[in-house]
């Protein structure tokens, strides 16, 4: 057993690779492999197709049921996520006469609390607004 490793052993370059990327199979793809498996008859050519192509039994057994539910006979793959929520054409009317609404009765409110004030001081002072409207 060599114990001297760092005068005459030869350096191996390691090569990082970036983090990997899940595989992705067209429809078209997906399409040709599953004739090509079932048109598979003898034994051991199902096995020599998934080696030739780098897959596993499980993609065949998804592709299927994707099949079965009719995925695979659209033109386009099908958008993953959550559903987008229809537009509805009123939002921003709403949104404009919801900020309105808003405005007009703060508004409101500060005209109140200015004639709260005006009877305050009204009665503070002892005058009458009553009498004094009425001789205007």
């Amino acid at each position: 057993m060599d114990t001297n490793l760092g005068v005459n052993a030869p350096l191996r370059e390691v090569e990082v690779l970036a983090k990997a990327q899940r595989r992705r199979f067209t429809l078209e793809y997906k399409r040709r492999i599953l004739q090509e498996a079932d048109g598979c008859t003898k034994p051991g050519d199902l096995g020599a197709l998934l080696r030739r192509e780098g897959l596993y039994s499980s993609h065949l057994a998804t592709w299927r049921q994707a099949r079965a539910r009719g995925e695979l006979s659209g033109l386009a793959p099908k958008k993953r996520g959550p559903k987008a929520k229809p537009v509805d054409p009123n939002a921003k009317q709403i949104l404009r006469l919801e900020r309105e609404i808003r405005r007009l009765r703060a508004r409101a409110e500060r005209a109140e609390a200015l004639v709260e004030l005006q009877k305050k001081m009204a009665a503070l002072f002892g005058d009458d607004l009553s009498s004094s409207e009425g001789e205007s």
